[in-house]
């Protein structure tokens, strides 16, 4: 206990880098996503062939070599040299933006027909039907896989450390060398990654029920879900 105890203000410090790389990730992942993603459902051709190739370029190109690439080999051609923090939120948004543009790509498609014929029935532009119509209901179907794209990318963070950034296991490996605790080391660390993955999916769970409320569905759905049994559950009010 003593350990914890002691080490609790270097591992907080290290949390604060896992989450400003996550959240600064994310942040550049999701517009990414967005903008990748409608650019993937236009009729343009060239347009569709741009965001293909990136999705492809991205998904294919692991997030540890694309970080080390940009902290290391870009200043060779530049001559500039990125920040560690800045290396790892450029990779990793990069990375996982590929993997949202997908996730809006095929919830935009996903929408039925009836709701795009419905938006030229009110004589509302491209635009207009994309923003008022289509991914209001899109968007409800994209926050459990963008929900897990953030724990993927928080995990995935672990992975700057090699470029000397102070996250939490780079603290990790810091305090099993200095203390000798490698048990206490790694299992602190364990429990902080823990701790802000819960954090995310109680946000991303409040994210989904107001999206689906704005829907007008699933209004009595539990931030905690529970397993429903064989047999059916019926809620308090005795409604299935």
């Amino acid at each position: 206990m003593d350990f914890f105890v002691e080490s609790l203000p270097i591992y907080l410090n290290g949390a604060w880098y896992t989450l400003l790389i996550t959240v600064g990730g994310c942040a550049l992942a999701f517009v990414i996503s967005m903008v990748v993603g409608v650019v993937g459902t236009l009729r343009n051709v060239l347009a569709r062939v741009v965001a293909l190739a990136y999705v492809e370029v991205f998904r294919g190109v692991a997030a540890l070599v694309l970080m080390f690439w940009l902290f290391y080999a870009l200043p060779l051609l530049t001559g500039y040299r990125l920040e560690p923090v800045l290396a790892a939120i450029l990779a990793l948004g990069l990375n996982v933006g590929a993997y949202g543009a997908e996730n809006v790509r095929g919830a935009i498609n996903a929408v039925p027909r009836g709701q795009y014929e419905a938006g030229i029935a009110l004589n509302f532009e491209p635009v207009q039907r994309m923003r008022l119509v289509i991914l209001p209901q899109a968007w409800a179907q994209m926050l459990p896989t963008f929900g897990n794209l953030i724990i993927e990318l928080m995990k995935g963070s672990a992975v700057v450390s090699l470029i000397a950034v102070s996250d939490l296991t780079f603290v990790a490996q810091q305090m099993r060398t200095f203390s000798g605790q490698t048990l206490l080391a790694f299992l602190g660390a364990l429990v902080m990654y823990f701790v802000i993955a819960q954090v995310f999916q109680f946000l991303m769970r409040l994210a989904e029920r107001r999206a689906n409320r704005r829907l007008g569905r699933d209004l009595d759905k539990p931030l905690f879900r529970r397993a429903a049994s064989a047999t059916g559950g019926t809620s308090k009010g005795g409604e299935p």
